[in-house]
């Protein structure tokens, strides 16, 4: 029975690992729609997170069912709650990389990046595109050092984020409402993409030590 539950548990690590991997290629992929207006890749983000949402719901069932029939302790159930929690937060990123690749949508054949923020966009991409391959290892591995540099990585893109929102609330943007519009949206996106990102790390900072400091 007990080798019945291991395996349990490595289903849903495992699970865990897929459902992260698919979202770190979709914010890979949304964030290469938003930067260079590609409609095809933003049209294959939107369609992926379906795939994803069902994978969560999966995952979420599997770990309600574990928790019934075996009621775990300790760092097992740990690990239970924190699966529930961690499949809520890779969902909400699928959702948020969704966004990206919408705005790349609604805007093409123009791009929906003002010319003065193309680089600071950039940046915030290729920070959540790390933070999600992070994310992956951490899951993969739950490996502490990774833990801070998610972090580390959050506070980089939170300082960015801000520098947008300074941006487009100058009088130095020359650009449509449309595009102000789209910055904010994009920018927050962005944001909220790393917020989740340290969500996960946290749980899993929790799973191994008990503890969320």
């Amino acid at each position: 029975m007990r080798e019945v539950f291991q395996q349990s548990l490595r289903d849903v690590q495992d699970r865990l690992v897929l459902i992260a991997e698919l979202v770190e290629q979709a914010i890979t992929e949304a964030t290469t729609a938003f930067g260079s207006s590609d409609v095809a890749i933003a049209e294959k983000v939107i369609d992926r997170v379906d795939e994803i949402e069902i994978l969560a719901a999966e995952l979420d069932q599997l770990t309600i069912d574990i928790l019934a029939r075996q009621q775990p302790v300790a760092s097992d159930l740990r690990l239970m709650v924190g699966s529930l929690r961690m499949s809520a937060s890779l969902e909400r990123m699928a959702d948020l990389a969704q966004h990206i690749a919408q705005l790349a949508r609604y805007r093409y054949p123009e791009s929906a990046i003002p010319a003065g923020l193309t680089k600071t966009f950039a940046r915030m991409g290729a920070l959540d595109v790390e933070m999600a391959r992070k994310i992956v290892d951490l899951l993969r591995t739950q490996e502490p050092r990774i833990i801070a540099e998610v972090r580390d990585l959050d506070d980089d893109l939170d300082e960015l984020h801000a520098k947008v929102f300074e941006k487009v609330l100058s009088d130095n943007l020359a650009e449509t409402p449309a595009n102000v519009v789209d910055s904010t949206l994009a920018s927050r996106y962005h944001e909220r993409f790393g917020d989740h990102a340290v969500g996960i790390a946290r749980q899993i900072q929790y799973f191994i030590s008990g503890s969320l400091d």
